[in-house]
């Protein structure tokens, strides 16, 4: 059977009511798959297979956590609020955030330091995290929410997301979807606001051939048509670029583009980019740690005057410069 790629003008003359606009996440269906992909992205002679694998270990940590949790779930009032308004269910940057996630993450890195040895720099990042007064720890999770680069600690930012990702992720799980908004800014998660970490193209029922961004927080998926950017909603310029053999001809260049499973969909409007994973070409494709394994990627668009829409939450620029962020990142030795 051929499946035709729906365009932006197909869909757009589709009747919206069938495509479904929300996928959220299964409470315990995105930890241990995300984990299991690390791992198998790290096994491919990766160029941070090494913290590829701890993040592996993170994530199996979360999968273990967020079994026995449970998050305060917004009231009625605050559901009614958003939707008057078009605002998210469950703001990130709102500030009220349950202080249970502080709880989480002393249990992410009690998990982490069972889970075997650590190298000394690891063990002296999970000493300092574990001294962090919860003022302080909510102040890095004001910062990482607005990207205030210049406020966030990049070495230990991964591990604090890790804890609210959980809490979040807890909360999508339940949410109904008749019940989440529509938002102003179609590239918003709906249901906590955050930015998406990328974009798949799905396969299978209702789903299939539709791409979906997935929230680097809660996990939450929604529905955007394709040939448009997620960053800032045009449809002019846009393009796909994939890592190829540097010394290909032409003709070996365009299969490799054809055949890719992740690309790079950049938006010469914004001059940002953000990487889509083809699950008809990949069906193991996990946006989160693929986006996370794939800084060859990163780099290549970097070289072609490209920058992220949005850091990926597991691994941060040091610094920013004006409104573009450094294209170098820390990660734990």
């Amino acid at each position: 059977m051929v499946q035709r790629i729906l365009e932006a003008g197909d869909i757009e003359s589709l009747d919206h009511t069938s495509i479904p606009r929300i996928r959220t996440p299964e409470r315990l269906a995105v930890f241990a798959p995300r984990a299991a992909r690390l791992r198998q992205l790290a096994a491919l002679n990766n160029p941070i297979a090494g913290y590829l694998r701890l993040m592996a270990v993170l994530a199996d940590a979360q999968q273990a956590v967020i079994t026995g949790f449970k998050a305060q779930p917004p009231s009625r009032e605050l559901i009614a609020s958003a939707q008057e308004h078009s605002m998210p269910l469950i703001p990130a940057l709102s500030g009220m955030r349950d202080p249970a996630w502080h709880g989480v993450l002393r249990q992410l890195l009690d998990k982490l330091q069972a889970a075997g040895p650590l190298t000394p720099p690891l063990e002296a990042l999970i000493a300092r995290l574990r001294t962090i007064d919860p003022a302080a720890l909510e102040a890095q999770a004001d910062a990482i929410f607005a990207q205030r680069f210049d406020e966030v600690d990049p070495a230990s930012a991964p591990f604090i997301m890790a804890a609210l990702q959980v809490v979040w992720t807890d909360l999508a799980a339940d949410i109904d979807k008749r019940e989440v908004p529509y938002l102003e800014t179609l590239g918003l998660c709906p249901v906590c606001g955050s930015h998406p970490v990328a974009s798949i193209l799905r396969v299978g029922g209702s789903y299939d051939n539709y791409r979906y961004l997935q929230c680097g927080l809660c996990a939450t998926e929604w529905h955007m048509v394709r040939s448009k950017c997620s960053n800032c909603d045009s449809t002019k310029g846009i393009a796909y670029h994939v890592v190829g053999s540097p010394e290909a001809d032409e003709a070996t260049r365009e299969a490799e583009s054809k055949n890719a499973a992740l690309k790079a969909e950049s938006c010469d409007e914004c001059h940002t980019y953000r990487k889509i994973g083809i699950q008809s070409k990949d069906y193991d494709f996990e946006p989160f740690a693929d986006d996370l394994a794939s800084l060859t990627l990163d780099l290549l668009m970097g070289a072609e005057g490209y920058r992220r829409a949005s850091p990926h939450p597991w691994l941060w620029p040091e610094q920013a410069d004006g409104d573009s962020a450094d294209e170098s990142a820390s990660e734990p030795d």
